[in-house]
């Protein structure tokens, strides 16, 4: 039996009247119920396809499909089952969140009595019941993009695509917000999301399409992905002051970022029973050690070959 992708998108093409490709035939299909990363630099063309799946642009040729439901020649019904958060905060912050969510849903023909219990269920969801009958100017900036979350699933979409969510919040804010994703996530809706924090990518989706220069130049499951990298990254907590002199480990980089610390890079295939050894030799004992969180960072930049964004997104990070 076949399932009918939640987004199914075919040589997907976008040209503006600059002569401008925004995108040159961009293919690719979320499974329902999917986690799904759309990853690129700026400019290579994820806001022009969220613009086109979500009816904010149009295509210049190739196809969309949200449920099996063509978005070209069947665009209202599609749109019913999509939910956008965009990147930008864009509601009435003179409104209440509570009165924000069922103004929300009566646009969409959503029964007032229906959007009342709705907008009580996502305003729970989003932990800010305690804040429904607040001006909305007054929420700290993690409770607005949580409100922008909760909005966009008043209309229950079974799709809901998240462009850079969590662009300018900190790191608390946005382990909370993850929070929420994976709730949302795990009731059944699938979620497509757009993100320069590669952390939150490898964090949160099960698979993934890096676009680059408006082609997809890599997809598929985010394990798979990461293995294909051929070098792992340790970080070792040392007990006392590390010697003047590291051990040579050969095919290994050890190098020392404090006092106390040891970074080291590594071959996949390599035992890291040897590492150990040389450490030990060298009078270095290791009292805890954990992975780098930058595999799929490493992997970014080898395939796109602009180290500058994955810079970028470190220092924003």
């Amino acid at each position: 039996m076949t399932t009918v992708p939640a987004l199914e998108i075919r040589d997907l093409r976008k040209t503006y009247a600059t002569g401008v490709e925004a995108l040159k035939g961009i293919s690719l299909s979320v499974a329902p119920g999917d986690f799904y990363a759309l990853l690129g630099p700026n400019g290579a063309g994820k806001s022009t396809l969220i613009g086109i799946v979500s009816s904010l642009a149009n295509k210049s040729a190739g196809e969309v499909k949200v449920f099996g439901v063509d978005l070209h020649a069947q665009r209202s019904q599609a749109m019913r089952l999509i939910g956008l958060v965009p990147q930008e905060i864009n509601f009435n912050m003179f409104e209440t969140p509570f009165d924000i969510l069922v103004n929300y849903a009566g646009f969409y023909g959503i029964p007032r009595a229906e959007a009342v219990v709705r907008a009580n269920q996502e305003l729970a969801r989003a932990q800010l019941s305690e804040k429904a009958k607040t001006m909305s100017r007054t929420l700290s900036g993690g409770m607005k993009r949580r409100l922008m979350i909760a909005r966009a699933m008043m209309t229950r979409p079974k799709l809901l695509i998240l462009d850079e969510p969590t662009a300018g919040v900190d790191i608390e804010i946005r382990r909370g917000m993850w929070k929420t994703l994976k709730e949302v996530n795990a009731a059944g809706t699938t979620v497509i999301l757009t993100t320069h924090y590669l952390e939150e990518a490898e964090s949160l989706c099960r698979n993934l399409a890096i676009i680059d220069r408006g082609r997809i130049i890599e997809q598929g499951p985010m394990k798979a992905l990461l293995a294909k990298l051929d070098v792992e990254g340790f970080l070792f907590d040392v007990d006392g002051a590390l010697p003047a002199t590291l051990p040579d480990i050969p095919g290994a980089t050890l190098v020392a970022t404090d006092d106390h610390t040891l970074d080291l890079e590594m071959p996949r295939e390599m035992d890291l029973n040897r590492v150990f050894a040389a450490l030990a030799g060298a009078g270095i004992r290791v009292r805890s050690m954990r992975t780098k969180s930058n595999r799929l960072e490493e992997l970014f930049v080898r395939l796109t070959g602009q180290p500058e964004a994955a810079a970028a997104s470190e220092k924003r990070a």
